[in-house]
């Protein structure tokens, strides 16, 4: 699925690149594994790649893509769930783990939203710092765009009335 010198992008981490593919002996197998590098921390991961799908691994999302992305960012028609903020916190996570750059986008609009409503608590506001960042990260790669541009971008159409 990947060669060597891809970006790709891991749930919850981001976008990271390709390193290597090499042969492990891992609990009596050989297997074969990606070791990726996060591009935002430098992390090192280790993923088998016959199991790369089902954990999440995708190629950066298409540059074709990123109006949808915008679109779901602009939508502030939407209706916040009044849960308590651990609930929410939780299904915003799950969200994000999901590796979706829609589901991340919705997660940072609707943390917005909700910012300007009430104040969000320590971990709403990491985890909304978390979406933007994954969110930035993807779309500067993606368009080829600097990411303070495409910060920029995002701020403007969260913004947006």
């Amino acid at each position: 699925m990947f060669k060597v010198g891809d970006m790709a992008v891991y749930p919850a981490q981001g976008v990271g690149v390709i390193e290597a593919i090499e042969k492990r002996e891992f609990m009596g197998n050989r297997q074969t594994f990606y070791v990726m590098k996060i591009m935002s921390n430098g992390m090192k991961i280790m993923i088998p790649t016959n199991s790369a799908e089902s954990v999440g691994l995708r190629e950066v999302i298409p540059v074709e893509e990123i109006p949808k992305v915008y679109e779901i960012l602009k939508n502030k028609d939407v209706i916040i769930d009044k849960q308590t903020w651990n609930k929410r916190y939780k299904d915003y996570l799950d969200k994000i783990k999901t590796g979706s750059v829609f589901e991340i986008a919705r997660v940072l609009r609707d943390l917005f939203i909700l910012k300007s409503d009430k104040n969000l608590s320590f971990g709403e506001r990491k985890m909304m710092d978390t979406a933007k960042s994954l969110l930035v990260k993807e779309i500067s790669i993606a368009s080829k765009l600097e990411e303070t541009k495409v910060e920029q971008d995002l701020r403007r159409l969260l913004t947006v009335q």
